[in-house]
């Protein structure tokens, strides 16, 4: 009986038929391999070469030639001159060097110095790519550690600005150790507080590099780990760390200079020296 899928059946069997065919041929393997392991040029098949028909634009020709169209066509009817102070009164800042775009255009370039007309800042120049590879420092002094162990990266133990922030009696303990000595030394209670200023606070005492394992002689001073450190090395660290250096004010130099502006004026003389706050050129610009 004739149905629906008696055709697509049959032409599926020929199909079969003609794989089985096709691959018992040995000759036929042959000629498939050589075909598609052939590399075929474009010369062989005839194909023209085609040529570029693109090409790049200058760097000081726009791609938007209608950017600007108002300006060109009050430039046009004004002339120069009206242009420029019509310009100068409309605008806010109209010379400067960004154009107050966020981005800047390729051709934008910067003045950086007064003295050399020539030196310049331009955008991406040179290019990250011509750059020296950035200067990452995988160990650095400021941690404390003299750049010896780059995992120890405690603060606590050079953290002389916190140092007198706290407890008086257990941090100034030079203030403490003078008001005991001028106090009356046979006083018991002042012997009972000079033996508890010798012995320093019962906080912290370590455990000697004893730990659950075993002992450990790794860090003699016992401030690599939380559970050996102790106060006398924390003291020991903090006084090793605390700043030897005397900061002065910028304007101390020229201090005699600006109490004469003060005077000239008849002004009451200011503390310090006001109006700092510029930054040089060269401070203005990203370096990596």
């Amino acid at each position: 009986r004739n149905t629906p899928f008696k055709q697509p059946q049959t032409k599926l069997l020929k199909m079969i038929r003609a794989t089985l065919v096709l691959r018992s041929n040995s000759g036929f393997k042959k000629h498939t391999a050589d075909i598609a392991a052939k590399a075929v040029s474009r010369a062989e098949l005839g194909t023209p070469v085609s040529k570029p028909t693109a090409t790049s634009a200058p760097d000081d020709e726009t791609m938007m030639p209608w950017n600007g169209w108002f300006s060109s066509f009050l430039k046009d009817k004004l002339g120069d001159d009206k242009y420029e102070k019509l310009r100068q009164l409309v605008l806010y800042k109209p010379d400067h060097y960004s154009g107050f775009e966020q981005m800047p255009r390729p051709n934008t370039k910067l003045g950086i110095s007064d003295k050399d007309p020539e030196l310049m800042h331009k955008f991406r120049h040179p290019s990250p790519g011509s750059q020296p590879p950035v200067q990452m420092p995988e160990m650095d002094a400021s941690m404390g550690n003299a750049g010896e162990d780059p995992y120890d990266v405690s603060y606590y133990k050079r953290d002389t600005g916190r140092r007198f922030t706290s407890e008086p009696g257990a941090l100034h303990r030079d203030l403490e150790k003078i008001k005991l000595e001028l106090l009356p030394q046979d006083d018991p209670r002042v012997k009972e507080a000079m033996e508890n200023f010798e012995k320093g606070p019962g906080s912290s005492p370590g455990n000697g590099g004893k730990f659950a394992l075993a002992k450990t002689d790794y860090d003699p001073t016992g401030l690599r780990a939380s559970m050996s450190t102790n106060f006398t090395a924390t003291q020991e660290s903090l006084d090793a760390n605390m700043p030897d250096h005397l900061p002065t004010p910028v304007w101390m130099d020229k201090q005699a200079e600006i109490v004469a502006w003060y005077e000239e004026r008849d002004l009451p003389v200011a503390i310090g020296g006001t109006g700092y706050g510029t930054v040089a050129t060269h401070g203005r610009i990203a370096r990596w």
